[in-house]
């Protein structure tokens, strides 16, 4: 079930803010996309590429979608057409495949670069080096823009731990920001916070969060 009042909460304090809310749609119908885009919202995020690919057919044409998830090299063409921002480009030969399939649908693609701030094994993610390392092929992809960068923080009831993590994320980026993408006006996006953590994100210099379980409810897995 939708819930229009927090996403209007939400949408009206992260806009005073200058926050891009992004919703997260994923394994949700998309009449419930649509009910929310009626309300406004235009910025929504997915997981799953074939998801993805069938809800851009059906609705509105000019929701920007985001692609949060893990993202396969072989799954980039299917979503190269459209996609507005790729979030979580964790590697070299990702961002070299994006940029080739851009440039197969004559586009340009946004994307962020996900740095590993988590002390979990499971996320992805690359260090400040491998960053620093992808940076270096900017000006050899001319289809694709880093436009900033993205975090997970660690899954902890640990406060000060998630503060920490997005704190260090944001020093780095403004780093590079200041170094390496110092003539690059558009590197502009820092990505981190979720549901259960925005808050402490956006104090930490967050300037995007996504937002899925506030505004769509807990999500049923069919296992």
């Amino acid at each position: 079930m939708v819930n229009l009042e927090k996403w209007r909460e939400l949408h009206e304090d992260f806009t005073a803010k200058g926050v891009t809310l992004v919703a997260v749609s994923k394994i949700k119908p998309a009449s419930d996309i649509q009910e929310m885009y009626d309300a406004g919202q235009r910025d929504f995020g997915e997981n799953y590429v074939q998801e993805l690919t069938e809800k851009q057919k059906e609705l509105p044409q000019d929701i920007r979608w985001h692609f949060i998830g893990h993202l396969q090299s072989n799954k980039v063409k299917y979503i190269a057409p459209f996609i507005h921002l790729i979030h979580a480009v964790d590697n070299a030969r990702l961002l070299t495949e994006i940029h080739k399939q851009a440039q197969k649908n004559n586009r340009v693609i946004d994307v962020l670069l996900q740095m590993y701030i988590a002390a979990e094994e499971t996320k992805f993610g690359m260090d400040d080096a491998e960053i620093n390392e992808v940076l270096q092929l900017k000006d050899t992809l001319p289809n694709v823009r880093i436009c900033g960068l993205m975090g997970m923080a660690t899954n902890t009831d640990d406060a000060a731990q998630v503060r920490h993590e997005f704190a260090g994320l944001n020093t780095f980026f403004q780093q590079v920001k200041t170094t390496t993408m110092k003539d690059a006006p558009y590197f502009n996006t820092l990505s981190m916070g979720m549901s259960g953590d925005y808050a402490d994100a956006i104090a930490a210099g967050s300037n995007m969060v996504r937002i899925g379980s506030l505004l769509f409810g807990k999500r049923q897995y069919n296992n």
